[in-house]
């Protein structure tokens, strides 16, 4: 537990970082994410000054900054909480035969599938998480998505969650490339039943309203083991907590995963929302939620932010060493 005037330091640096990356705008945006469709800067103003920057330790001490209150779709965050779902129900190997972990380097609705074992690449593409949705187990839709939804409540430590379904019936009204590409690996026997339930399944878990404190708390989650820092439960058996973590590492971040593990070298997963969220292992959580976004789908903002934070605490997997110390180092320039 950091004393009061350590956590008052921490809070002065967060304060510092979210005010110096707000004042430096969003040059770089390629688009915003709206509830039906993308736009480019210019038509999306109210959407600019939206930014929050949160950070919780895996000990349950939180640190948030900005819009942190403010809800947002968990978009393909949610891939993650689904694919862990998938492993706990059936195993690595049968989970595996049906969706692989190899980075792809194709876009995140790329219809580009390992053909060799005739499975989507990773569970971090929309196809391989349409996989990874098909596989939750339960009785019925219904079952499957109150299940993981009681999942996201888990790492979230907030029993509110649940679908928008404005968010969820735009989405619908929207996927054609997706409920063609269900479409497409239900005719090579990827999946099998109905397309428009799968769909459904996996849309409504991008449908999940979350907020950036919430995104930090379930990045705090899966940093510690996959039990919650707060409510002290555990959400994944352990044996399956190396797996998700390294397919985060590897492919979270679209078609930029390279570059993000090059720069930043931590596991983490961006939604179209704006949302990224960012795993320490053993140490924290950070969750960023800015909703203008680069040409790969990820905030430009949170892109940004997690660079300097790992620069600045040393946090990338091949760091020797922390160059500054976040709660006493001066802003870089």
């Amino acid at each position: 537990m950091p004393t009061p005037e350590i956590s008052r330091r921490i809070n002065d640096r967060i304060e510092e970082l979210y005010e110096r990356h707000l004042r430096e705008g969003d040059d770089a945006v390629s688009y915003y994410e709206s509830g039906r469709g993308y736009y480019g800067p210019e038509l999306a103003a109210e959407e600019r000054n939206r930014f929050a920057i949160c950070l919780v330790s895996t000990d349950g001490e939180a640190y948030c900054v900005g819009d942190h209150e403010t809800p947002f779709a968990l978009q393909s965050i949610s891939k993650v909480f689904a694919y862990g779902l998938a492993l706990a129900d059936h195993g690595r190997d049968h989970v595996l035969k049906h969706v692989g972990v190899e980075p792809s380097g194709e876009a995140f609705n790329s219809i580009v599938f390992d053909e060799r074992n005739n499975r989507p690449y990773n569970p971090m593409l929309n196809a391989g998480a349409l996989v990874a949705s098909y596989l939750v187990r339960g009785a019925d839709p219904v079952e499957k998505v109150e299940r993981l939804l009681e999942i996201l409540r888990g790492y979230a430590g907030n029993e509110s969650l649940q679908v928008d379904y404005d968010t969820f019936e735009a989405e619908m009204s929207a996927a054609d490339h997706n409920r063609a590409t269900t479409y497409l690996m239900r005719s090579q026997g990827m999946v099998s039943g109905d397309v428009e339930e799968i769909l459904a399944m996996y849309l409504k878990q991008c449908s999940v309203q979350v907020t950036c404190r919430d995104l930090a708390v379930m990045a705090a989650t899966l940093a510690n083991g996959c039990v919650n820092p707060i409510t002290g439960e555990r959400e994944l058996p352990r044996r399956h907590v190396r797996d998700l973590l390294s397919v985060m590492h590897t492919c979270g971040m679209y078609d930029a995963a390279g570059q993000w593990v090059f720069d930043v070298g931590v596991p983490a997963k961006s939604g179209v929302s704006g949302g990224i969220l960012a795993v320490i292992p053993g140490k924290m959580g950070i969750g960023v939620f800015s909703p203008g976004l680069d040409s790969h789908g990820n905030s430009v903002r949170g892109v940004r932010v997690c660079e300097e934070i790992s620069e600045r605490l040393g946090l990338h997997m091949f760091a020797t060493e922390a160059e500054d110390a976040m709660i006493g180092a001066a802003p870089p320039g």
